[in-house]
């Protein structure tokens, strides 16, 4: 006899026995007890996950004459076993809709199912799969029998995509009851095959059979067909070993391996990485979606440190949830979308060499800024973190002469993205001189301060000694128009700190003309809006607005964006 294989030997025959499609078993089950039984059915989901299958049991309860009372056919018996195995009979038919999609063969089927059946207490089934296959024309020649179906005369519609039918034939919908297939999880599939597996005598690795289970994506039918090809290498036992080198699955160590390289920001070692999987026949393709699905995993966990993480390995727990502390949330989010980019823009379906691909997309995840607590800015900059507005006010050198109030309330957690790269090298800070020396070599600094700006800056501009630092005032004309840009007025800020020897705090600078007046500085209240011109709100000025109202409450962020080149993020 030649070998059935374990989706066929193995099919469901009876209604609680289809896995997680209770849903739609038990109100089949209950219409046929109740004799309540529709003339048309819609079974819609994904592939593998029981919409025939559910359509023969449907014709074998009712065709089947040792039906129980609840329904559930006996699926041993003669009428019950013809129909479970696909046998075309007079009364049951499955059709194929791909390949009998036209106008004549709908009038062909509809003429067929004018005759009775062949026992008078027995239903004629049609099965139609693929059913969005059908041309409009066919549709249209099946409107009239949906509509006034002969008596005992049942149609059942399985298709994947409802929405080609709603497009081409939309009045059919309301002619048909249709019932959603869910994909089945990951649990239930390893359920399911360790019952195969049990029937057949043959033991297996658990994770063996989550890895199977996963790749099966939801479909029981591709699950069972995966475990057949295991078993053809290996038919005494299913071990990850085998399931490894017959399905290509990329073992989890190998992405714990893969966060160790961008935690541990070794970036050369990330070519290595992908010749190796490429070297042991991995897929690249689905190692991008076992990427993408681990990372999802550490945002999961570090976002609840007790997820369960149902289809994780056990052993590998402790290692996942270690590797998730080891990031932020909002790193592993924006990891998380660097992935999903692939995917999304079709540049990874389109390209026929992956490699490249995969290889730039953990290149810039190792190379991605780290993202911090504001709080740990300032706590490394020798600050304290502003409180909350019951917490009593210390006296500092950067407060308001005379007043003693409690700082203001503050603001919620902000992050900021650290540049990974290497610290500039910080050019050695002259000895303070006089504020005609400094001015002269703010002037001359023609990496920080363009010529035509330095020109205009000469007639325009006035470097004064405050009892807080210096300041720098700008009156009219186009200087003070070209300071309202955020990156020219920072990068002259920069100059001054560097070439007075003082720190940015110390620093201000005012711009005024006519009733516009802007500023930078941590000292100064007096800034307008910063980085446009009165009534106009830029992104830039948003930002510098939200920038200058967290500085009122930390004075050490000013410093901190300067010198360690931040990016608010959030």
């Amino acid at each position: 006899m030649s070998y059935l294989a374990l989706a066929r030997k193995y099919r469901p025959r009876r209604f609680g026995e289809v896995s997680t499609q209770e849903h739609v078993s038990q109100t089949l089950r209950h219409a046929v007890a109740g004799d309540r039984v529709g003339h048309a059915y819609l079974f819609c989901g994904p592939r593998g996950v029981g919409k025939t299958t559910l359509a023969r049991v449907l014709a074998m309860s009712l065709n089947c004459p040792d039906r129980t009372p609840e329904g559930e056919p006996c699926g041993v018996c003669r009428d019950c076993s013809h129909i479970w195995a696909g046998h075309t009979s007079l009364d049951v038919v499955e059709i194929d809709a791909a390949s009998n999609r036209g106008v004549d063969d709908a009038r062909e089927l509809r003429e067929r199912a004018m005759y009775a059946p062949s026992e008078e207490n027995r239903y004629k089934v049609y099965i139609l799969d693929e059913a969005h296959m059908l041309t409009r024309e066919a549709w249209n020649a099946l409107l009239k029998i949906l509509e006034e179906p002969p008596p005992r005369v049942i149609f059942v519609f399985a298709t994947t995509e409802p929405r080609k039918i709603r497009q081409s034939a939309s009045p059919i919908l309301s002619r048909c009851q249709r019932f959603d297939f869910r994909r089945i999880g990951t649990t239930d599939i390893m359920k399911r095959l360790d019952e195969v597996l049990g029937a057949e005598g043959i033991e297996a690795d658990p994770e063996a059979l989550r890895a199977i289970a996963r790749k099966a994506n939801g479909g029981m039918r591709d699950g069972l067909s995966l475990l057949d090809q295991v078993l053809a290498l290996s038919d005494e036992s299913v071990s990850m070993d085998s399931v490894v080198r017959v399905l290509g699955v990329v073992d989890e160590q190998r992405y714990l391996d893969l966060f160790d390289i961008v935690i541990e920001r070794r970036h050369g070692a990330v070519f290595e990485f992908v010749e190796e999987l490429i070297d042991e026949g991995h897929d690249l393709v689905e190692f991008y979606y076992g990427l993408a699905e681990k990372l999802r995993l550490l945002l999961r966990m570090s976002l609840d440190a007790s997820s369960t993480a149902g289809d994780l390995n056990e052993d590998l727990r402790d290692d996942f949830a270690g590797r998730a502390a080891a990031f932020a949330p909002g790193d592993l989010v924006r990891m998380l979308a660097m992935a999903s980019s692939l995917e999304a823009d079709g540049s990874l379906r389109r390209t026929g060499r992956p490699r490249v691909l995969i290889e730039m997309l953990l290149l810039r995840m190792s190379y991605l800024d780290r993202t911090v607590e504001l709080e740990e800015i300032i706590q490394a900059l020798g600050g304290t973190p502003s409180r909350g507005p019951d917490a009593p006010a210390e006296a500092t050198g950067s407060g308001v002469p005379g007043d003693g109030v409690a700082s203001p309330q503050s603001p919620a957690r902000v992050r900021v993205a650290v540049s990974s790269a290497d610290g500039r090298d910080a050019a050695p800070v002259p000895a303070e001189g006089t504020l005609d020396t400094i001015w002269s070599a703010v002037l001359g600094d023609r990496e920080r301060v363009e010529r035509g700006l330095s020109f205009l800056l000469r007639t325009s501009a006035t470097l004064t000694e405050t009892g807080k630092g210096i300041s720098l005032a700008v009156t009219g004309g186009p200087a003070s128009d070209k300071l309202r840009e955020v990156a020219t007025r920072q990068a002259l800020l920069e100059a001054l700190a560097l070439h007075s020897g003082r720190e940015s705090a110390e620093i201000s600078i005012e711009i005024e003309e006519g009733d516009r007046s802007g500023g930078e500085g941590a000292t100064d209240g007096k800034a307008g809006p910063p980085g446009s011109p009165a009534g106009r709100v830029t992104r830039d000025s948003v930002r510098e607005s939200r920038l200058n109202e967290l500085v009122k409450r930390a004075p050490q962020l000013e410093r901190a964006v300067v010198e360690l080149d931040l990016e608010l993020v959030d």
